[in-house]
């Protein structure tokens, strides 16, 4: 087990409905030390690359996460959501009958490059001190001041209407959920984020990951 202790970067393709934290606890109770950590938190209702350091390589995890991103998933249009996503109800359904591929595709133009985004009060950011969405959750009023972000390249990949398929890369920073809900407003229809899937940070790549079964195999071979 000294080679964990010693460092190693876990690439891991993280489940639907695990917290990264989750995934951490996980690793840190299969190699049987503490210093593990990840490098940028996925949504529990996001699945897709997680990258896991452990021992001494948990000083590199600000250098990973300061890496370039890259996403795909879906916006569902004509509703939205307190958290931009699934993890609460759709409501303030409107129609998009007048919804045309033209318009969805023009509307990306807005959200390329360098823009200025309000991550959701929904959030891990800290305000005081304190997690936004313990606030959000508690009923208090949050302002969130808007963040610089670059998004790279934003493409519309499939359309069926209400559910469009897109693919992002983006700076880190970057809020997928905000980005969801900032396209349903521009459009006019309203949008929540439906689906998402991390495919890349930096140079590292979801094929290489493994799942937390694949890895637990992997470490009971070494015991």
């Amino acid at each position: 087990m000294n080679s964990f202790e010693e460092g190693k970067v876990l690439l891991i393709n993280k489940p639907l409905r695990w917290t990264s934290f989750d995934a951490v606890q996980k690793i840190r109770n299969l190699i049987k030390i503490k210093k593990v950590g990840h490098a940028g938190t996925l949504d529990p209702l996001a699945t897709g690359l997680l990258i896991i350091c452990t021992g001494k390589f948990t000083k590199k995890i600000n250098e990973y996460m300061a890496k370039e991103k890259e996403y795909t998933g879906t916006f569902t249009l004509g509703a939205v959501t307190p958290t931009y996503d699934l993890e609460s109800e759709p409501g303030n359904f409107r129609s998009t009958a007048g919804i045309t591929e033209e318009a969805i595709k023009n509307a990306i133009e807005q959200f390329t490059g360098e823009i200025m985004q309000v991550p959701p009060a929904h959030s891990a950011i800290k305000i005081d001190g304190k997690r936004v969405y313990e606030l959000a959750r508690q009923g208090k009023e949050v302002k969130i001041e808007p963040r610089k972000v670059t998004i790279t390249e934003f493409e519309i990949t499939n359309i069926e209407m209400p559910v469009v398929h897109f693919r992002v890369v983006c700076s880190t920073g970057t809020y997928i959920r905000s980005l969801a809900n900032d396209f349903g407003a521009a459009l006019g229809c309203g949008a929540y984020l439906s689906n998402l899937c991390r495919t890349r940070i930096g140079e590292f790549k979801l094929e290489d990951a493994m799942s937390l079964e694949e890895f637990a195999g992997k470490v009971s071979g070494q015991l």
